[in-house]
């Protein structure tokens, strides 16, 4: 038998050198013991890592949480995230050019209607099943659902909160309409009781929500003219007329930041900033309006990450493994741990770093009431024709019937122009 093997070694080593294929041979063989008559493999290949390229257009800070997580996946899979400028362009030109497509991305998820539209992604549950996301939070799944299929793997997910400052409110409003004597009464002297963008959809939206109307559904149909959505157009003005006229993010987080607004309607990114200003800040769900009985409800935005339909089926199963760990409860940990996100992942709201944390479950509160942004190509069409319609009532003294009729006519010809 030591003969065999001897002869055996001297063999395999001839034809290494020969095919120079020694770099796949266990070196561990060709110094395989004489006396050692019971190894039973004398050679074994490695293989190489799959490579997964993720585009990012985040923070250098999510970017970078994000690799860290997937870099548990080495040595079988190397992730690379890659900061991508200007990569919503650069993924509408992947039709033209598939070779330049990444195997992912990562971002909000209300381009996918767009992307899909172009026939350059795969839906995710060609790699996952029902089991993979059955934590999910079922808000994280239709946002990243597009005519009946879903686009998005979910991450994290943002909606907008009333923050206040503690020093200065010392119980909060639950009805708009407590709201709204509270920031009549403190709105003086250079102070704001409440501040908001006013004339921002995004933020409007909740507004439209709550009375039950909506700037465009899933069908890409415009409601700005619709009853409900007038009804929370003239709402929502008598509190855009307590607050600075320009309603700017840069000037209300200014004030906010000074001490100057006891309240303000923002998302969690605006809380690190005012932390350092020295703000004790407090968050609160969004107060309940008066007439509907609904609370405002914003718009949520839903981070993670889709596939690119080019070269995704001879990646197969590194994908799917990419997408499991993105979407795990170590990851989502990991979000809340480092950045306060609110984790898509229902299991993770169970751990108790998660549980005593003040923002995360409010926006996991929020995310029952929260209205995904909408994902159909449309809506990119209803951000300037709403907001030129908030700026007229809000800030120039347009009646508010006259303007929201004669937006939604605009929209209904520039979405038909897309066609």
């Amino acid at each position: 038998m030591k003969k065999y093997v001897t002869t055996f070694l001297s063999l395999l080593l001839m034809v290494s050198s020969i095919t120079g294929c020694g770099a796949k041979t266990n070196e561990a063989a060709a110094e395989l013991p004489e006396g050692d008559t019971d190894s039973e493999a004398v050679s074994e290949e490695t293989t190489e890592p799959v490579t997964i390229t993720i585009w990012h257009d985040t923070s250098d800070e999510i970017g970078a949480l994000l690799q860290t997580e997937l870099d548990k996946l080495s040595p079988d899979i190397k992730a690379e995230v890659v900061k991508k400028e200007k990569m919503t362009e650069a993924l509408k030109l992947v039709g033209d050019d598939p070779d330049s497509a990444p195997d992912m991305y990562f971002f909000a998820h209300d381009k996918i209607g767009t992307f899909a539209e172009m026939g350059i992604l795969s839906p995710v549950t060609d790699f996952l099943s029902e089991e993979d996301l059955q934590d999910m939070i079922p808000m994280t799944i239709e946002a990243g659902t597009y005519k009946d299929a879903l686009y998005q793997a979910p991450i994290f997910f943002e909606a907008t909160m009333l923050l206040y400052n503690k020093a200065l409110m010392k119980e909060v409003p639950a009805t708009t309409e407590e709201l709204y004597k509270y920031a009549k009464e403190n709105t003086k002297d250079g102070i704001y009781g409440l501040l908001e963008q006013h004339s921002t959809a995004y933020f409007a939206a909740a507004w439209m929500h709550g009375f039950g109307g909506y700037i465009i559904n899933d069908k890409a149909e415009p409601g700005l003219s619709l009853p409900e959505t007038i009804a929370a157009v003239t709402y929502h003005k008598k509190f855009s007329d307590l607050m600075p006229v320009d309603g700017d993010y840069a000037t209300l987080t200014t004030l906010f930041t000074e001490g100057k607004a006891h309240a303000m309607i923002a998302g969690p990114w605006l809380i690190p900033e005012a932390e350092e200003a020295g703000i004790d800040v407090g968050v609160a769900p969004m107060p309940t309006v008066d007439e509907t009985g609904k609370p405002l409800m914003s718009y949520s935005g839903v981070q993670g990450l889709s596939v690119l339909k080019n070269g995704s089926e001879d990646k197969k199963e590194a994908i799917a493994k990419v997408l499991k760990q993105a979407m795990s409860m170590e990851t989502g940990l990991a979000f809340v741990d480092s950045l306060d996100s609110a984790p898509a992942n229902a299991k993770c709201y169970e751990d108790s770093s998660v549980s005593d944390n003040e923002v995360v479950m409010n926006l996991k509160e929020a995310a029952e009431n929260a209205v995904p942004m909408p994902n159909v190509p449309e809506m990119d069409v209803m951000w300037t024709v709403t907001e030129n319609m908030l700026v007229a009532v809000n800030k120039n003294g347009a009646d508010v019937q006259t303007a929201c009729e004669k937006a939604q006519k605009e929209a209904i010809d520039q979405i038909a122009s897309m066609q």
